[in-house]
């Protein structure tokens, strides 16, 4: 047959022989299949391994937890919105502190849209935050530089030129240290 020379060859050896092209493309359909079983305990594992490790791409994390249960959905493995928006709550990291506890003081119930929405929109003021502190503590340290320089007064810089004369601690004699000490020895 045409169609085995273009098979590669390690695939014509797992293919038991065939006369017939549509028997012969029904054994290699076999060679591929997949259970569906495995596919959904592995969708599962990825699902349960997700994480969102720092303020960013909160977007980007629920969109794959979204992905990855309507792929389970195919395989009719189910999964209710609200476990999934509780189980996205879960999976932000600790800066989202505030938030979880905002979601769940209050009566209403969101689904996963409006919880992407007041992700991405607690993603940006948890970024502006942070980025205001890092700005307020860079100022404050060059401000006071500043004027310790601009006054003349502060603190003196180190000078590398001075040099200590080595004082025995044992003796309290200048001109030897500890180690080299004629009582400590004795």
């Amino acid at each position: 047959m045409f169609i085995k020379t273009k098979i590669s060859a390690g695939m014509r050896g797992s293919v038991d022989q065939h006369n017939n092209v549509k028997e012969l493309l029904k054994a290699i359909d076999e060679q591929f299949q997949s259970s569906d079983k495995a596919l959904a305990s592995t969708l599962i594992m990825e699902f349960s391994s997700l994480r969102l490790t720092s303020m960013r791409g909160v977007r980007e994390n629920i969109m794959k937890m979204r992905d990855i249960v309507a792929r389970l959905k195919t395989l009719e493995v189910e999964m209710s919105e609200t476990f999934l928006v509780h189980y996205i709550l879960c999976t932000l990291p600790q800066q989202y502190g505030p938030f979880k506890i905002s979601y769940n003081t209050h009566k209403d119930k969101w689904s996963i849209n409006e919880l992407m929405t007041m992700c991405v929109q607690e993603e940006g003021s948890l970024l502006i935050e942070t980025n205001d502190n890092v700005f307020m503590t860079t100022q404050g340290k060059y401000k006071k530089q500043a004027k310790v320089k601009g006054k003349g007064k502060g603190i003196i810089p180190p000078q590398p030129d001075i040099k200590k004369e080595s004082k025995c601690f044992f003796c309290k004699k200048t001109g030897h240290i500890k180690k080299d000490c004629n009582k400590f020895k004795h």
